[in-house]
């Protein structure tokens, strides 16, 4: 008896998206952060988000980089996690490394003049997120 076209199609995709959260599993053990970077990122927190919202806002920005900024922004507010929780230092880290990764896409597309713009902190809160993230101009 032949398993059923939406029965393989279920399980193709289940495979598939098991793969994808295995490869990104695999992406985070490599950038896996120190313990000094994410005490310095939790400070920034605050600054960050508000950081986020502006740059998904700024009507200067590329449509590409303030859909990926809305993107991540809807990720960051979901419950559920690429990486569990539970899972130590990782199970925290995942979205710092997620925010890291679009923060630089965006300095990549629209400059760094357009994030330093949007940064409602102070010049030294500015300094730890270039050094945290390695924002270059």
């Amino acid at each position: 008896m032949t398993m059923a076209w939406w029965w393989q199609t279920l399980i193709s995709v289940g495979v598939a998206l098991l793969v994808v959260w295995l490869a990104a599993l695999v992406a985070l053990l490599v950038a896996k952060p120190g313990k000094a970077q994410l005490t310095e990122a939790l400070r920034l927190l605050p600054d960050l988000l508000r950081l986020l919202t502006r740059l998904a806002g700024d009507r200067t920005l590329p449509r590409g980089v303030r859909i990926r900024l809305g993107l991540l922004l809807a990720y960051l507010a979901i419950p559920f996690d690429l990486i569990p929780d539970f899972i130590p230092v990782l199970g925290y880290a995942d979205d710092a490394i997620i925010v890291v990764a679009v923060l630089r896409s965006t300095v990549r597309r629209a400059g760094l003049d357009a994030v330093r713009r949007n940064w409602p902190g102070t010049e030294d809160g500015f300094a730890a997120l270039s050094r945290l993230t390695g924002l270059r101009g």
